[in-house]
């Protein structure tokens, strides 16, 4: 189904406004990410760090735990902004925990949307930014 400009804006304004709230005082990079379930509703979450690396966790799994605490557990589409406290955004894919993460919920077919620091929009498959992954259907 085609993605609309306006929904896929809306997906990238709750990462944004996510990424605001994030925690983040030893690597001043702030991450925010929101995901749509399979029944369109969006769940943010934002990065929060701690004292005693790596005892923090990334702005995704904050969006999964939402989404899974709202009783979804299929994720159709993510997108992940990111960068310094005070610039702008930056390409910010998922690292590898998190694109595991995704994968637990939203396949190989979840569609990933990353903000240039241009303002472009890049989309990715799940399998495009993991490829020959390892899913809940292998067990």
């Amino acid at each position: 189904m085609p993605q609309s400009a306006v929904a896929l804006e809306a997906l990238f304004a709750a990462a944004a406004a996510a990424r605001a709230r994030a925690y983040a005082p030893y690597s001043r990079f702030l991450v925010g990410a929101a995901i749509r379930d399979g029944d369109g509703r969006i769940h943010a979450g934002c990065n929060v760090e701690n004292a005693a690396y790596p005892l923090g966790t990334c702005a995704e799994a904050g969006a999964i735990a939402a989404m899974v605490l709202a009783g979804a557990t299929e994720i159709a589409e993510i997108a992940v902004v990111g960068g310094p406290e005070h610039g702008a955004e930056l390409l910010c894919p998922p690292c590898g925990g998190c694109r595991q993460k995704i994968r637990e919920f939203g396949g190989l077919t979840a569609r990933v949307h990353l903000r240039e620091a241009d303002g472009r929009i890049r989309t990715l498959t799940l399998d495009e930014l993991l490829p020959i992954s390892f899913g809940p259907e292998h067990l």
